[in-house]
C-alpha cells in the first residue's frame, strides 16, 4: 500500500506562494521551496511535478484568494466611487503594512512582468485574474454611470480599464513606495477623474 502523505497540501501551496512572492520565479530555488514548505526535494517534486507546476498552483491559489477579496470589496456597501475607493485603499494599506516582508504588490502582476510572456500557462492564469477584476469594476462603473455618479462621456468598459490600470499601477508603486499619503493621493486623483463634475474639497477627507 502507498504510504499516506504526511503533510498539509494547502500549507505547502501557501508557503510556496509566499516564497515565489518574495523572491520571484527565477529567484526561487528548489532549496528555497524545501525550506519554506518543510518538504524534501523528492516529496516536493513527486507530489507537485516540479518548480513550474508548483508556481502554477501558487498562482491559482492567489487567484482564488486575492480575487475573491477584491470582488468582495467591489460588491460591498456604498456608492460606486465608495466601492472603487475601498478597493484601492485596501491595496494601499496592505502594501504599506507588508513593508519589509517582501509580500508587497500584486503577485499576479509580478507574474505578468516576470514569467507570463514565455509561459502560456502563466499567461492564462494571470489573464483570468485580470479579466475577473475588470468585469467586476465594469459592473461598478456602469452602476455609477446609471446613478449619475460617474461621467458618461466614455463607455463603462473603457473607464473600467482606466480604473484597473491605475489600480495595478498602485500595486507596482506600492512595492517600492512606503508613503501612504502619496499612494492615496494618486488613487484619489484617479477617482476624481471619473466624476461628471469637480468634487468639493471636503470629500477628499474620506481618504485620510
Amino acid at each position: 500500500m502507498a504510504r499516506p502523505r504526511q503533510f498539509d497540501e494547502d500549507h505547502v501551496i501557501t508557503a510556496a506562494l509566499d516564497t515565489f512572492w518574495r523572491r520571484g520565479y527565477e529567484g526561487t530555488s528548489t532549496r528555497d521551496l524545501c525550506e519554506s514548505t518543510g518538504l524534501g526535494p523528492s516529496s516536493l517534486y513527486n507530489t507537485f511535478g516540479g518548480k513550474r507546476q508548483i508556481y502554477l498552483r501558487a498562482l491559482e491559489r492567489y487567484y482564488e484568494s486575492a480575487t475573491a477579496e477584491q470582488l468582495e470589496l467591489l460588491s460591498g456597501p456604498g456608492s460606486a466611487v465608495d466601492r472603487l475607493r475601498a478597493l484601492m485603499t485596501h491595496a494601499i494599506d496592505a502594501d504599506v503594512a507588508a513593508e519589509g516582508t517582501g509580500l508587497r504588490g500584486c503577485f499576479a502582476i509580478n507574474a505578468a512582468i516576470e514569467a507570463a510572456t514565455p509561459d502560456p500557462d502563466v499567461t492564462k492564469v494571470v489573464r483570468r485574474t485580470f479579466d475577473r477584476v475588470e468585469d467586476a469594476i465594469h459592473t461598478v462603473v456602469a452602476a455609477g454611470q446609471a446613478a449619475g455618479e460617474i461621467r458618461t462621456d466614455s463607455d463603462p468598459r473603457t473607464l473600467s480599464r482606466q480604473v484597473q490600470s491605475a489600480y495595478y499601477g498602485l500595486r507596482v508603486l506600492g512595492r517600492v513606495h512606503g508613503e501612504r499619503n502619496v499612494l492615496l493621493a494618486t488613487a484619489h486623483s484617479t477617482l476624481e477623474s471619473l466624476r461628471p463634475c469637480k468634487t468639493s474639497r471636503s470629500e477628499s477627507d474620506q481618504w485620510s
